[in-house]
């Protein structure tokens, strides 16, 4: 595996790539690396010859009060798990080798950052949007895999991706889980012996939404609230939102007709972590 840290070296590499015939594939990454991390480079692998994963904290999807500091950061081990995992190229620039002295171009996509996580982190998206456009204008991936823990996330990029006619091809690799449910998360290390403990109540609570909706619910407070209720069963847990949302436009529903996104963001009151998870209702990833 070769580790690059230079933009300009990462540029030429990925051409002479290019040149030489080779598919190239993309695992945006801010490491921290576990499982889901790696499925997604494994997906990579089944689509391109050449794999290239980038480990960047990028300093602008976080607000002014949230973890940028003390994200985790532990970019040795990242490097032995992602060259056992397969990867050919490890992408880790600096910060300043991203954003320049002189940055003043961001990248944004309005209608659907505003809702969910976007409500209140309201300049996450554009920093995600514009690192990611970065990215792939550094690398020009072929394809890039994605994790559907973070669905917002990704239909922000897809939508980017058709507006700003990007010739890359965006795939979503399934949520990869805890053998209790947890999603798997760089941020669960946060968690406290107590919050670990119940946290799983998170997916336990979409997993009755699910076996209601299979049932025949079709009502989305119903189906909103059978999450809320397992939630609830642990003060520890307090929900940020749960919605449910349609797949492309994220636009609330009242009655699901067809498919739909539940999402839940919930602040865990020890440490204050902040965990994500969803599940589709209707339809396939």
């Amino acid at each position: 595996m070769k580790i690059v840290t230079s933009v300009v070296e990462m540029i030429d590499l990925a051409r002479t790539c290019r040149s030489g015939g080779s598919i190239l594939a993309l695992v945006p990454t801010m490491g921290a690396l576990h499982r889901g991390h790696l499925s997604l480079l494994s997906i990579a692998g089944e689509h391109a010859d050449c794999t290239v994963m980038s480990v960047f904290v990028n300093p602008t999807q976080f607000g002014p009060d949230e973890d940028y500091l003390k994200y985790p950061r532990t970019f040795d081990a990242d490097c032995r798990a992602a060259e056992s995992a397969g990867c050919d190229i490890l992408f880790a620039p600096p910060v300043e080798e991203m954003y320049p002295p002189g940055h003043r171009t961001s990248v944004s996509v309005s209608g659907i950052t505003e809702r969910l996580c976007g409500a209140s982190r309201p300049t996450h998206f554009r920093g995600v949007t514009t690192v990611v456009l970065k990215l792939f204008n550094i690398v020009n991936p072929h394809v890039a895999i994605f994790g559907a823990k973070d669905a917002q996330q990704a239909t922000v990029i897809k939508r980017m991706v058709v507006d700003l006619h990007c010739p890359t091809r965006v795939i979503v690799g399934p949520i990869v889980r805890e053998d209790d449910g947890l999603a798997l998360s760089s941020r669960n290390g946060y968690l406290t012996p107590a919050e670990r403990a119940v946290a799983p109540l998170i997916h336990r609570g979409l997993g009755n939404a699910e076996a209601l909706f299979a049932g025949g619910e079709r009502h989305a407070d119903v189906l909103r609230d059978a999450v809320r209720n397992e939630c609830a069963q642990s003060e520890l847990i307090d929900p940020e939102y749960v919605e449910i949302v349609d797949q492309l436009t994220l636009e609330p529903l009242s009655l699901i007709t067809s498919s739909a996104l539940l999402a839940i963001a919930c602040r865990m009151k020890e440490s204050a972590t902040r965990l994500i998870d969803n599940t589709l209702l209707g339809a396939v990833p």
